[in-house]
């Protein structure tokens, strides 16, 4: 709401208005980190607010709602990403498994705070990019066949399933893939097929542990619901000064956790 509405409504000038979000802007909040313990089941995830600024979040997968998040942390930054986590796991946070999108020094940093983390890879994010890098109207038939794969990467809902999967990615394999992985890339097209193909086959290992323990999230969706609205306040708050934003982002978190 805008200190135009705000003074409307309370009856107080937007002069004191101004002052009362200024005060509580030149302060954080404290954190309730007493429930860590129990929380065994994670996602985690960044955006982009305007390039290059981001922030980063981590969420309970079982209730969707953030323990923690940071402006001006870069996902691609493991000393960034290490202070941001590493004092989460000093307050006794020691979970089973983080859902993430696949960046790889996001996994380094959770696998170095927690060696036996179970690391599960957002099945949309594989399905989106996969998609994007084999285009909407391949041509050539090899990718044409793993664009029908990334179609089924987000409907493996049981064992049945991923057997078939794994036999469809094993058959297109045999076929295509060590030609693709040995001859040298010309053109964009073949390019971002070689990157499909090398996701694909990197992410296997980590993209159905959700089959095994259901408490697992397959996907980083919740987190991403969240930040969709969280730019959508954001928005209302384009005046606000750069020194006053990282405040800002740690009460945002902390009053609207969901």
């Amino acid at each position: 709401m805008s200190a135009r509405l705000l003074s409307k409504y309370s009856n107080h000038s937007r002069d004191k208005i101004y002052r009362i979000i200024n005060y509580w802007l030149s302060k954080s909040p404290s954190d309730d980190f007493s429930n860590l313990k129990n929380q065994k089941h994670l996602i985690i995830d960044g955006t982009f607010l305007h390039r290059p600024v981001s922030i980063i979040a981590l969420m309970y997968a079982d209730t969707n709602s953030i323990i923690d998040g940071q402006y001006d942390v870069r996902e691609n930054s493991i000393p960034q990403l290490t202070s941001f986590l590493k004092p989460l796991k000093e307050k006794g946070l020691c979970p089973i498994s983080c859902t993430t999108d696949g960046n790889p020094q996001v996994i380094k940093t959770l696998k170095s705070l927690w060696p036996s983390i179970i690391i599960q890879r957002c099945v949309v994010h594989i399905q989106r990019q996969g998609l994007v890098w084999c285009r909407q109207y391949p041509k050539r038939p090899d990718a044409r066949k793993l664009r029908k794969i990334f179609l089924k990467t987000n409907n493996i809902n049981n064992k049945k399933s991923r057997i078939d999967f794994m036999k469809e990615i094993s058959e297109w394999e045999f076929k295509y893939g060590e030609n693709i992985k040995t001859k040298p890339g010309r053109g964009r097209v073949f390019s971002d097929l070689k990157r499909a193909r090398s996701m694909l086959i990197k992410a296997l290992p980590n993209m159905f542990h959700y089959l095994e323990n259901p408490n697992i999230p397959r996907s980083t969706n919740a987190l991403e619901g969240y930040f969709s609205r969280l730019k959508g306040n954001y928005r209302n708050h384009r005046g606000l000064a750069k020194e006053k934003r990282g405040n800002y982002f740690d009460w945002y978190f902390n009053l609207r956790p969901r």
